[in-house]
């Protein structure tokens, strides 16, 4: 018999878990519009491999991982990709982000998926292969990259594999109602992670309020090694550094990760996910979502594609409206509140909660801290939360880091418990974004320095191979002239020369000799005649099939037609005054042209007269005026509600010009400086 531990602190809040397991798990369906967010996990947005317009089939790949630390994304159900656009997706911001778009055209056609893998007899690298490119991530609401976790570093021993069943969180029944009606592709996928980590042993965790899950997977653990690990009911026990303390009585040390101590974990979905992923090819394109609350009629789970608005999910459940007060991704401890019901389910998406406004009423104004200590006796993770909340408060992240910011895992206890009702979680979740985005400036800032100190070696590395050209060329010239002298010839002077050669191209491109202007500008309106013969054509076509893209054809058109005039003016201008040349001699140059070739020769000697710290200080300011007009335009730009690529168009010009500003101030630091 395995010995349970305990971990610090915890709660029993409420669990009203047995609202939504009254009914099996039902499919959702498909609806007609699916919206993909490329950011659904951790790490790195996945990247486009597709375009607007293009057909897609079920569990096609749509998206593929960007970097090490990301995940690819596949089509839920066949369609069209109808967009690749910004829209607005779950996250406590409400902000928008990167999606692609998929109308369904409701044949659930599915591609072609890679073949069923044996495990036994597959190596662990092309396990990790196929999960990485199925797409996977932790369901259990982090959603990092199981590939990624799954890879631990060569020499590491893993002890014990962990499959979490534990789902602490108030409300949510996904994991319950996974474990009691797919307990074998439990075994199996537990088996199949065991191969790929080589374990010591391998432990299912269950709190005891689950009797029927714990009893669905003792019955499909017989006769396996695999162990259905019991302990009691106590919030945040599904944590990940909290169950294997409960498991182990192992510690995963401040800034650590749990195969630091030979332990890995993964949620009980995405146990499953892996073993459909290795048994069928299928990706990672639908999950078990809880829909629950006072305000919907039949809460229950559903088998839900991703990218399916939550709005659909609702209806199906009975949702409404009148009696909801906000709408909660997650559950009432862990979860926020989305904009809209809208938004899409994401990989994440474990339960979308509908209170009443007395089931889960809006907090109390928040009172001053009192000093209790009853957040630092409730805190599972051993920390201080009032000296964190102080620090977050008073902006000093550097004490709250030394006092582990990063190891608070935002369960809530601390703020489920304050008698002041201080939003204390939030607080902590702003200090990390604030550290987060701090840490990015100074790596944007170390990036442009280097940037700008690699830019500086080049220019002189330029400016010396210049310097020897020109000392090169120079030591030639002497000794050409020195043989002409010898020789009585005399030495040419280059001036004369250079006159002497610009005078036979002139004559050369009157007489016919190579392209004239005349040439050029009869060529450029030939060229863009027949462009906009084929922009018309295709754009005829495009009316014809009725196609999504006229729009943009329209525009090239319109466009092709504007240069086509200046071409057909420009040529008209050049004919006109060619024929006026020749009936009079040209004009010598006015007092006020003569007026102007001095002026613009005085300032340019002017400049070139000024001192490198000079010249910097004036960059500088020029490229900061610069930036208050860009800035200027981007705040006139998202108050007239402009379109998002041109928005984006403005926000990156400015960030190019803060880039900019930043090296010209080392430029200019580094003049000052000597």
């Amino acid at each position: 018999m395995r010995k349970i531990h305990d971990f610090h602190g915890g709660i029993h809040p409420a669990e009203n878990k047995h609202q939504s397991l009254r009914t099996p798990v039902r499919d959702a369906g498909i609806p007609a519009q699916l919206v993909l967010p490329l950011a659904q996990h951790i790490g790195a947005p996945s990247r486009p491999i597709v375009e607007v317009g293009e057909r897609v089939l079920k569990g096609q790949k749509i998206a593929e991982a960007a970097s090490v630390v990301s995940a690819a994304l596949h089509a839920p159900t066949s369609g069209t990709i109808a967009a690749i656009e910004s829209r607005q997706v779950a996250h406590p911001s409400g902000f928008s982000a990167p999606c692609i778009v998929i109308a369904s055209d409701g044949q659930d056609a599915w591609t072609e998926l890679p073949p069923a893998l044996d495990y036994r007899e597959t190596d662990r690298t092309v396990l990790l292969e196929r999960i990485r490119e199925s797409g996977l991530a932790g369901m259990g609401g982090a959603g990092f990259p199981s590939a990624v976790k799954l890879g631990v570093k060569p020499g590491t021993v893993i002890e014990t594999l962990i499959i979490n069943g534990t789902e602490c969180e108030p409300y949510i029944t996904a994991d319950d109602i996974l474990m009691r009606e797919r307990p074998a592709e439990i075994i199996r996928g537990a088996q199949i992670l065991a191969h790929i980590v080589q374990p010591g042993e391998t432990v299912i965790g269950v709190e005891d309020n689950k009797p029927e899950a714990i009893a669905a997977l003792r019955a499909a653990a017989a006769g396996t090694d695999i162990e259905i690990a019991v302990f009691p009911t106590k919030y945040p026990s599904g944590g990940e550094k909290q169950l294997i303390e409960i498991l182990t009585g192992k510690q995963v040390p401040s800034g650590g990760l749990p195969a630091d101590i030979g332990v890995v974990c993964q949620n009980v979905g995405t146990t499953v996910a892996i073993a459909e992923a290795v048994e069928t090819g299928k990706p990672l394109i639908s999950r078990i979502t809880t829909v629950t609350g006072e305000s919907v009629a039949e809460p229950q789970n559903f088998q839900v594609l991703l990218g399916t608005p939550m709005s659909h999910l609702l209806a199906l459940a009975g949702y409404q409206p009148g009696k909801n007060s906000r709408l909660v991704m997650g559950g009432p401890m862990m979860g926020f509140t989305v904009p809209s019901d809208a938004v899409p389910v994401v990989k994440t998406t474990n339960c979308i909660l509908a209170p009443s406004a007395a089931e889960l009423p809006a907090p109390p104004p928040a009172q001053a801290c009192i000093r209790c200590g009853m957040c630092a006796e409730a805190c599972p993770a051993s920390l201080l939360p009032q000296q964190l909340y102080w620090f977050a408060r008073g902006r000093e992240f550097e004490k709250a880091e030394q006092h582990h910011l990063f190891d608070c895992i935002e369960c809530g206890a601390c703020s489920y418990v304050c008698p002041s009702t201080i939003p204390l979680v939030q607080y902590y979740r702003a200090a990390k974004a604030e550290v987060l985005q701090l840490r990015r400036d100074a790596e944007k800032a170390e990036h442009s320095r280097l940037r700008f100190e690699a830019r500086q070696d080049r220019l002189a590395r330029e400016e010396e191979e210049k310097e020897a050209r020109r000392a090169a060329r120079k030591k030639a010239a002497e000794e050409k002239a020195r043989l002409a002298a010898e020789s009585g010839a005399g030495a040419e002077d280059p001036i004369q020369a250079a006159i002497e050669r610009a005078k036979a191209k002139k004559a050369a491109q009157a007489a016919g000799e190579g392209p004239g202007e005349l040439e050029k500008l009869e060529k450029a309106v030939s060229t863009t005649r027949e462009r906009l013969a084929k922009a018309v054509e295709k754009l005829e076509a495009a009316r014809t099939e009725g196609a999504d893209h006229v729009a943009a054809l329209e525009t090239g058109v319109a466009k092709t037609r504007v240069k086509l005039e200046a071409a057909e003016k420009a040529l008209a201008d050049y004919r006109q005054a060619n024929t006026a040349a020749e009936e009079k001699p040209a004009p010598a140059p006015t007092d006020a042209a003569q007026a102007a070739i001095q002026k613009a020769m005085a300032a340019r000697a002017a400049e070139a007269s000024k001192s490198p710290l000079e010249k910097a200080r004036d960059n500088l300011q020029k490229l900061e005026a610069r930036l208050v007009k860009s800035e200027a335009r981007l705040a006139e730009g998202r108050a007239a509600g402009e379109e998002d690529k041109i928005i984006v168009a403005l926000e990156s010009s400015v960030e190019r010009l803060k880039e900019k500003i930043a090296e010209a101030r080392a430029e200019l630091e580094q003049q000052e400086a000597g």
